[in-house]
């Protein structure tokens, strides 16, 4: 049995969440914070901890099995991988953003302008496409002092909540494109038993955070019309409680529906209603 290699950030905006991923899966690992590289005690798998720009690159050429990085960074390093599954985390977006003082209100007029980032190859991408004549100033590291330090018109760089721009004087001006964690292969390894195992669990997690778990009571003479509120995953599970007129309702509701639900299946007589996480989901 092959033993595979994960490779993800070592520290950053991704590493937490990846490790919290990892051992969701049921994977017991340790020295994760002091180690580079860290072995799977119950699981063939040793997990690398690099630099969230080299991942692609171990990844294609097959020194690392498998990896967990943004989008962006495999866009902007052209790495010739395979994408196995989005993980939902580490959301965010790429956009071109200028000076508040600026008044500039359509992409054209960008032709001509400085744009300062780490990013050069997308936004070369971008420019191209949209027939702009720029200037790329490649910049390692905090790219939004550039316009108030005079080496650039604009920035072009990743936004998550926006702060970081709005305190050194920026503003959104468009979004380029958007990002988010993403579990990667070498080529060929995505037919490997043990990359399908891992998918197989990370998908059950991934599903699971998705939804909550759901009990009720509700009289009988209602209760068609809570199962129609509820599908569950197949149908709700129905069962009878002391009280003959009564039953207790199980299901789950997805995440992006919850409110609207829990409200639905109130005005529909709902009683008693219990709310718990899921820990997995196995289709």
């Amino acid at each position: 049995m092959k033993t595979l290699k994960i490779a993800i950030q070592k520290s950053g905006r991704l590493n937490e969440k990846s490790v919290e991923i990892l051992k969701n899966c049921g994977l017991s690992f340790e020295n994760y914070k002091s180690s580079l590289i860290s072995k799977v005690g119950n699981f063939p798998l040793e997990i690398l901890f690099l630099r969230d720009d080299d991942i692609p690159e171990y990844v294609q050429d097959g020194i690392a099995d498998l990896g967990i990085v943004g989008e962006n960074i495999i866009i902007e390093t052209n790495a010739n991988v395979s994408y196995l599954q989005k993980l939902g985390f580490g959301k965010c977006a790429l956009k071109i953003a200028i000076k508040n003082t600026c008044d500039i209100s359509e992409i054209k007029e960008l032709e001509g302008k400085a744009i300062a980032t780490s990013y050069p190859v997308i936004l070369s991408r971008y420019l191209k496409a949209n027939n702009i004549n720029a200037q790329i100033r490649n910049i390692s590291g905090s790219v939004e002092i550039g316009p108030g330090l005079g080496l650039s018109d604009a920035i072009f760089d990743i936004v998550s909540t926006g702060s970081t721009l709005k305190n050194n004087g920026l503003k959104p001006f468009v979004s380029v494109m958007d990002s988010e964690a993403v579990l990667i292969s070498t080529k060929g390894m995505e037919f490997n038993a043990e990359v399908l195992e891992l998918v197989k669990r990370i998908q059950s997690v991934l599903r699971a955070k998705a939804t909550k778990y759901v009990v009720l009571n509700v009289e009988k003479k209602n209760l068609q019309r809570i199962v129609d509120l509820l599908p569950g995953v197949k149908s709700p599970t129905v069962v009878p409680l002391f009280e003959e007129d009564w039953v207790a309702v199980h299901s789950v509701i997805p995440e992006e529906d919850f409110w609207q639900k829990i409200n639905d299946l109130k005005a529909a007589g709902a009683q008693g209603i219990v709310v718990m996480p899921i820990e997995k989901i196995i289709a």
